[in-house]
């Protein structure tokens, strides 16, 4: 398949490939290449708005006068939401374009297929948005850093108001990979030693973007669940949640749902979100701090349209990766990799701090409730909860990561 290839050229930076082998254009030594891959196609609704976020910051930087003196170039491709097309755009990033560094993935198994490549080529990684632990843990290795909060977090975020339920029943529903299945696994440990007693009755697994939402709920519903924990998002999440209002699957059960606060699934539910699910999300137009407050003036002036979760994402990679530039005095590999153990970044969520010991960040994400209010969902009775407060300590990441 032919790959559309974007790339974004600020502030007069050149144009051009470079071919493996040959020497640097004079003009390139003034130029700082990210190399981004990422599902554009597969997954526009997270994907646009984190492409926007992305040039929102590059932009910003360039304004004031780059990185280290030299200006940021931004070059983007999709993966078409395949491990393999990601490790190929990713070689043709770094033999042919000559970036700097290598950022981005959506998917958690493209993800980890960076990772190795990272490791491969002693290139490195930024990690923006896949979420599997094996990133930073299982599957780490000292040239890949992750921004995102990770499944665990995500779902260690979730379990103290879960158990607060009291619901002793659950019924889990998750895409049928990495992803899925770590945060699956994830709730019923942690559920379990937050809960003891608690039942899990009955998992459905199903194929990421081919959900028979129909059986599915049938089959929740078979099983008599007190609650329901969901791992589905995009197109799966709102046929299962349409297929389970007409069924009334919801009623009268506690429903726990990852990421389906965050707009880019929520809006698109409309008049079908569902009353009183515990998620996490993106209540964007009701967060008061000063750093969100920039960044969502500078978005909407830029773009007439307010933020997604992908736009934090996005704006706060590029951010990531020039305060450890700044930091590293350049992009040497190995300086850049001293300089991001330990590297505190001011994002839109407020500062974070990549851990030495792991590689992943502290961002955290915000907890709440959804409610049908006036024909679609929004968040309520959210608050910010601190990433840190959800990760291993350091002798507990000694077993669970390889040494580097």
């Amino acid at each position: 398949m032919t790959k559309r290839v974007f790339r974004t050229v600020v502030n007069g930076a050149l144009l051009g490939a470079v071919a493996t082998g040959f020497a640097l254009p004079a003009a390139a030594a003034d130029v700082v290449k990210i190399g981004e891959v990422n599902s554009y196609k597969a997954f526009p609704a997270f994907t646009a708005p984190y492409k926007n976020g992305m040039m929102l910051a590059v932009d910003q930087i360039n304004a004031a006068g780059g990185l280290n003196g030299k200006k940021v170039e931004l070059i983007t491709r999709d993966d078409s939401a395949k491990p393999g097309e990601a490790v190929r755009a990713a070689e043709e990033l770094v033999s042919r374009e000559g970036v700097d560094v290598l950022a981005g993935t959506f998917l958690s198994h493209i993800g980890l297929a960076v990772t190795d490549f990272a490791k491969q080529k002693k290139v490195f990684f930024l990690a923006a948005e896949p979420l599997t632990d094996k990133i930073v843990w299982a599957g780490g290795n000292r040239y890949t850093f992750r921004l995102r909060p990770s499944t665990y977090m995500q779902v260690a975020m979730l379990v103290p108001d879960t158990a607060k339920m009291a619901k002793k029943r659950w019924a889990l529903v998750y895409p049928n990979y990495e992803y899925g299945q770590s945060a699956a696994a994830t709730f019923k440990k942690l559920l379990a030693a937050a809960q003891p007693g608690v039942e899990f009755v009955t998992e459905q697994a199903t194929p990421l973007g081919k959900i028979d939402a129909g059986s599915v709920v049938q089959a929740l519903a078979d099983a008599k669940p007190d609650g329901i924990f969901n791992v589905l998002f995009g197109a799966d999440l709102a046929k299962f949640v349409r297929e389970g209002n007409t069924r009334g699957l919801f009623k009268g059960r506690e429903v726990v749902s990852l990421l389906t606060g965050e707009p880019e699934y929520l809006d698109p539910l409309k008049g079908e979100a569902p009353d009183g699910w515990l998620v996490t999300g993106y209540p964007w137009d009701g967060i008061k701090t000063p750093e969100h407050d920039a960044f969502l003036k500078a978005y909407e002036a830029k773009y007439k349209e307010p933020p997604r979760l992908g736009s934090i994402v996005g704006y706060s990679t590029i951010q990531s990766l020039a305060a450890g530039i700044r930091k590293a005095g350049g992009t040497d590999t190995e300086k850049l990799i001293a300089a991001f153990k330990g590297l505190q970044v001011s994002t839109p969520f407020g500062n974070i701090t990549y851990r030495a010991e792991d590689h992943q960040s502290t961002m955290g994400a915000y907890v709440g409730r959804i409610k049908n209010a006036g024909g679609k969902g929004v968040m309520v009775d959210y608050r910010y909860v601190d990433g840190a407060g959800f990760l291993p300590s350091a002798d507990e990441v000694k077993k669970l990561r390889p040494a580097d």
